[in-house]
């Protein structure tokens, strides 16, 4: 490892699991003090004892990216630990299938609340100290879904990533000012616990064959390219979003990926 991240502090949400579990693994390889943000104690604890075993520093945070006092509370308790916050990589969320014609109010809601508002309060929650330091990296995880492709059962999933898409530009164009980079990394299918679960072999199989490199992507793929969005390598860009799919996005059709 280059240690590219030596000295930097950063808080992960959605840390404990999935891509937000290698984001913090990967960060804390490479030298940084990482806050690992979730919601599930159990989980945190095993991610943060993971790194520890490999020499890093960790420790966490239990919090819901949808509640104001929880984003607040998880800045100030990263500055009492660390002394800073250099990098938000802001990925907690959630993405239930649910059909539009069965889709109701509260389902919608709580996407809205986790999805979207949560990257607003996540971000707002540690820019005054971003803004006071003149210095900052937000790398916010997006999605494919929304913005370049949609799934039927997902449109609430994706019109919260639009909507993230959107937030992540605007936000740059303010806080460029302040030397704070804020971009994104949207991956496309990325072979997690969740995915899995929720999908199933059969899906995996079929979508493996439509992407151009035969294969779904690691939760690595994606933390590598949080890593190099959050470095010093990566000064001069801002609202960006960078798609990390395998190609996914590309062929015109499923035929076209043979």
């Amino acid at each position: 490892m280059s240690k590219r991240m030596k000295d930097k502090v950063v808080i992960v949400t959605g840390g404990s699991k999935g891509i937000g579990r290698s984001i913090s693994e990967i960060f804390a390889k490479e030298g940084a003090k990482v806050l690992v943000t979730a919601r599930n104690e159990k989980e945190a604890k095993d991610v943060v004892e993971s790194i520890a075993n490999t020499g890093g520093e960790a420790s966490y945070f239990l919090a819901d990216v949808s509640k104001q006092d929880d984003m607040e509370n998880m800045a100030k308790t990263c500055i009492e630990r660390y002394g800073k916050i250099d990098i938000l990589c802001h990925n907690a969320g959630i993405f239930p299938e649910t059909r539009l014609e069965d889709m109701t109010l509260k389902e919608w809601d709580l996407l809205m609340d986790v999805n979207l508002k949560g990257t607003f309060l996540a971000t707002k929650a540690c820019m005054p100290h971003m803004i006071e330091n003149k210095y900052g990296k937000i790398v916010i995880t997006s999605s494919i879904t929304g913005n370049k492709t949609g799934i039927a059962g997902l449109a609430h999933y994706a019109a919260t990533k639009g909507g993230v898409n959107g937030f992540i530009i605007n936000a740059a164009v303010e806080l460029a000012k302040y030397n704070i980079n804020v971009n994104g990394v949207a991956p496309g299918n990325i072979l997690t616990e969740g995915m899995k679960s929720q999908l199933g072999d059969e899906y995996i199989k079929a979508q493996s064959e439509a992407i151009p490199m035969g294969r779904m992507g690691s939760p690595e793929n994606i933390a590598y390219a949080a890593l190099f969005l959050a470095s010093d390598e990566a000064e001069y860009i801002t609202g960006q979003t960078i798609i990390v799919d395998g190609g996914q996005i590309l062929p015109e059709s499923q035929f076209a990926a043979k």
